[in-house]
């Protein structure tokens, strides 16, 4: 099988990985695009100490189980199915859970990927094969809505204008939030939703002091940096959400989080269904976003294109 193996701190492009196995409650998939994320690149250079093969955000045809022969796209945490989390519908959180293209399980830049068939969502054919791509990351954003009460964090900052950040603030402005976006590319504003503003400057260390607090702030940079700022842009009471790992830590001024009753979540991976919904119906214009597309051939060049800086999101078309 031909696929991206990252070995010994190594990318390289193999032609002899191994086809996954056909596994009682498992499905194969044949893998036809996947993208490349932020967490991808961070994988690439040393986070996690991953071996395998990297890549989670796909579309494919599913090969075995109840979906096979369909368009499908998955869900990336593959618990051990007996534990209480598990038993729970919460595999997300499973002590042994494999992730797939990131932790103990091989992904999605190769021609097959094997995940549980609860794991597995059908793609409807109103979402193309771009768009679905992207359905795990706008998931993800969605997420938010699950973790906070929206109708009362009205004014929201997004901290960070690449692929997380725009869909966070579409994300948010879906359920009528006040999107403000804190960047450092002016040219994206057409890439927001209607109405939300552009902001550059707030995240640096010299951040004007005089901005009028937010009621939530979404922390979509991956740099330990930006937290610390983003406390002091909002309001007492108010609610920060981090979205993104970091690939080093950061320190933040406890008493400020606790004199101002501030809350801080951690927020990850999100339901499917809302992301495809918002996909099928173009709520999201997420095409709008991907600056090339490469075949599996040329998968080096593809990582290389997308750590250059200001490119949003570049596909591998896989077969």
């Amino acid at each position: 099988m031909r696929g991206l193996l990252l070995a010994s701190g190594t990318m390289s492009l193999c032609d002899d990985l191994p086809l996954p196995t056909a596994r009682k409650g498992w499905s194969r998939v044949r893998v036809l695009q996947a993208g490349i994320c932020a967490t991808d690149q961070a994988l690439d250079r040393g986070y996690m100490g991953f071996c395998g093969v990297p890549g989670h955000e796909f579309v494919g045809i599913a090969l075995d189980g109840p979906l096979a022969g369909k368009r499908v796209t998955g869900e990336i945490n593959a618990g051990c199915g007996t534990c209480e989390l598990c038993r729970n519908h919460d595999s997300r959180h499973c002590k042994h859970r494999t992730v797939l293209g990131i932790l103990q399980h091989s992904g999605a830049f190769a021609e097959q990927l094997s995940l549980p068939n609860e794991n597995l969502v059908h793609v409807p054919d109103s979402v193309s094969d771009s768009a679905a791509t992207f359905v795990e990351p706008l998931a993800a954003a969605l997420h938010i809505a699950d973790d906070v009460d929206l109708a009362r964090h009205k004014r929201a900052l997004v901290a960070g204008d690449g692929k997380l950040g725009l869909l966070c603030a579409h994300a948010l402005a879906l359920h009528g939030c006040n999107v403000t976006i804190a960047g450092r590319h002016p040219e994206r504003l057409p890439l927001l939703p209607r109405g939300a503003t552009l902001v550059s400057g707030w995240l640096e260390a010299s951040a004007p002091k005089d901005v009028l607090p937010f009621d939530l702030a979404v922390d979509a940079t991956g740099n330990s940096d930006v937290l610390p700022r983003l406390l002091a842009l909002v309001r007492p009471r108010g609610t920060i959400v981090i979205k993104t790992t970091t690939e080093r830590p950061t320190s933040i001024c406890w008493s400020s989080l606790v004199v101002n009753e501030q809350r801080l979540i951690g927020s990850r991976c999100g339901r499917f269904a809302p992301a495809i919904a918002a996909l099928a119906n173009g709520s999201v214009p997420v095409e709008r976003w991907i600056a090339a597309r490469y075949p599996l051939a040329q998968a080096l060049q593809a990582f290389q294109h997308a750590g250059t800086k200001g490119t949003l999101k570049v596909l591998l078309q896989i077969s």
